[in-house]
């Protein structure tokens, strides 16, 4: 093992971080996070461990679809800040250590955007092919295509002046643009070519699949296979970057997602999300039954060298449970959101993970044990590293994208605004910022926050976990997950117990013997030695997890 290989492909073994500047500090009082908020605390970020900082977005925006509707992709949301900001974030991050990425959402604009304007104002106008229209009337029934079902019931819309209809999956203030003019796929390209010039390192992309869909159905045009305008896209920037990345969100079956990657190649997305892994993972934890974790990281096909999962136990929209079958969302529905007002398109829940679990420490930091011990890049999402529950109050799924939680004064000292104009409510309740927030937990070695740090530091000691293939190790208790990550001369065993009894696990690990011994990673001073045809027995608690590090005789690595 090379270790210089993790600097090379940085993305590997990163930890990424997702905030919305919105939500997460309001330095000037105005009841909206700003820059300059999150300049006053990226040392935070910076003592957790986080390396990659991903913005969601901060361009100027209608604002009803909470900054996802864009209405200049080359600008800066005035409330939050200006391009001198961006650049000093990016300058300030870089210092500490972290890599900055941000969305990039141009599978649609807002219909408040200049080329929507335009395109609706003539059919004749020179950005009417910017979007895709029909002049015939739409089948009746699209509702099953439409991303948000309970908001709309059709991916198409009439626009009264011109008597056509345009193409939005999404709300129909989205209008979709249309990647099949090759115009428009330069305009993408120098979107991602400006954001890089002033400092960018790559960028989340934003629903991948509805962006290619239209690729290559221009008779007029050179390109014929969609996949080949990603590899464009990866080409380009990484001309202009070589170490830049593409983080996209594609949730769809482990064999279709993977052509994402570019297949064997690994020339289109630079990494993926995990979804169906994530699903699974609520699925084990409903049942309290490895199985399902167990089947999804075999499932898993191969990826290129250059690629990566990036794991996740919540993102900032819905927890999409849309991959599992009707009976199996049934009983993740029934364990960790049976109130109707929990579930959301009838296919996920607005909730944050500790409300799920009744606030039980032990399985909160299981979980997160159990995330950052899986083979991939593990991806936060702001406050989880203290534990932040949700706001039912807040509609949709807003009910997570609530004001980080700093300290426990008013407004969780988000803002010294007034309650009533802060850009969301906190959070109320057990999770409120006098239970749960940054200040309380900064200095408390056991609380949550110092936890979280520890898992990032001993994930970021074991580059095994971000570059090896997983072994799933035999064992007989079925709620008890044990995996294996070895990559050059480091092998780590992780063993996590889903359920509340305590339980013995043995292992039989045949290309061990005596002469080693597992050292405990998270415990100190805990050291368990191999017997001589490779068994040991590794006692859990009940939601019990350990990280044990294979030490053999002569071993230079620290523990």
């Amino acid at each position: 093992m090379r270790i210089t290989d993790t600097s090379d492909l940085w993305w590997k073994n990163a930890v990424v971080y997702c905030l919305d500047i919105q939500k997460f500090m309001d330095w000037d009082g105005d009841g909206t996070g700003d820059f300059a908020g999150l300049a006053q605390r990226i040392d935070h970020l910076a003592d957790l461990g986080v390396t990659c900082l991903w913005l969601m977005p901060f361009y100027p925006t209608a604002d009803r679809d909470d900054g996802y509707d864009i209405t200049d992709f080359y600008g800066v949301d005035p409330r939050l800040g200006t391009h001198g900001d961006v650049v000093e974030i990016i300058r300030t991050a870089r210092d500490r250590g972290m890599r900055v990425i941000a969305d990039l959402v141009v599978n649609h604009t807002s219909d408040k955007h200049p080329w929507f304007k335009a395109a609706r104002s003539s059919k004749d106008d020179p950005y009417r092919d910017y979007y895709v229209w029909r002049s015939d009337p739409p089948p009746k029934d699209t509702k099953k295509d439409v991303v948000f079902p309970d908001k709309e019931d059709s991916i198409w819309e009439l626009d009264e002046k011109t008597g056509e209809w345009y193409l939005h999956r999404f709300y129909k203030h989205q209008p979709d643009l249309n990647v099949a003019n090759p115009q428009v796929r330069d305009e993408i390209a120098k979107v991602m070519g400006f954001w890089m010039e002033l400092g960018l390192s790559g960028f989340r992309v934003d629903a991948v699949p509805f962006l290619l869909d239209g690729a290559g159905a221009n008779p007029r045009d050179d390109l014929v296979d969609p996949h080949e305008y990603l590899r464009s896209l990866r080409s380009f920037m990484n001309r202009r970057s070589g170490d830049a990345i593409l983080l996209g969100e594609v949730n769809l079956p482990y064999e279709q997602a993977v052509e994402f990657l570019g297949g064997s190649n690994g020339d289109e997305l630079t990494m993926i999300f995990d979804f169906p892994g994530m699903q699974a993972m609520y699925l084990a934890l409903a049942r309290g039954d490895a199985a399902p974790i167990v089947n999804a990281l075999k499932a898993r096909p191969p990826l290129p060298r250059d690629a990566q999962w990036a794991t996740f136990v919540r993102n900032h929209d819905e927890l999409t449970l849309d991959k599992l079958t009707d009976d199996e969302r049934a009983e993740v529905f029934a364990a960790f959101g049976p109130d109707e007002d929990m579930q959301v398109f009838g296919r996920g829940l607005r909730r944050r993970l500790p409300p799920m679990l009744d606030g039980d420490p032990r399985r909160v930091r299981m979980v997160y044990s159990l995330l950052f011990s899986l083979p991939g890049t593990p991806t936060l999402f702001y406050g989880e590293e203290i534990g932040m529950g949700e706001n039912l109050a807040v509609e949709g799924r807003l009910a997570v994208r609530t004001p980080m939680q700093w300290n426990a004064g008013p407004n969780g000292g988000f803002s010294t605004a007034p309650a009533s104009r802060l850009t969301a409510p906190v959070v109320e309740g057990g999770f409120a910022p006098e239970h749960v927030n940054v200040a309380d937990q900064r200095r408390d070695p056991d609380s949550m926050l110092t936890f979280m740090g520890l898992l990032v530091r001993r994930y970021r000691e074991c580059p095994e976990l971000g570059w090896a293939t997983v072994d799933v190790l035999d064992q007989p208790h079925a709620h008890v997950l044990a995996h294996r990550s070895s990559w050059g001369d480091g092998s780590l065993v992780a063993v996590h117990n889903l359920a509340a009894e305590p339980v013995t696990v043995p292992l039989h690990l045949p290309d061990l013997d005596g002469d080693v011994r597992f050292v405990d990673l998270l415990e100190d001073d805990m050291t368990t030695p191999c017997g001589e045809d490779g068994s040991v027995e590794i006692a859990l608690p009940g939601y019990g997890y350990r990280w044990l590090r294979v030490v053999r005789p002569g071993s230079r690595r620290l523990v």
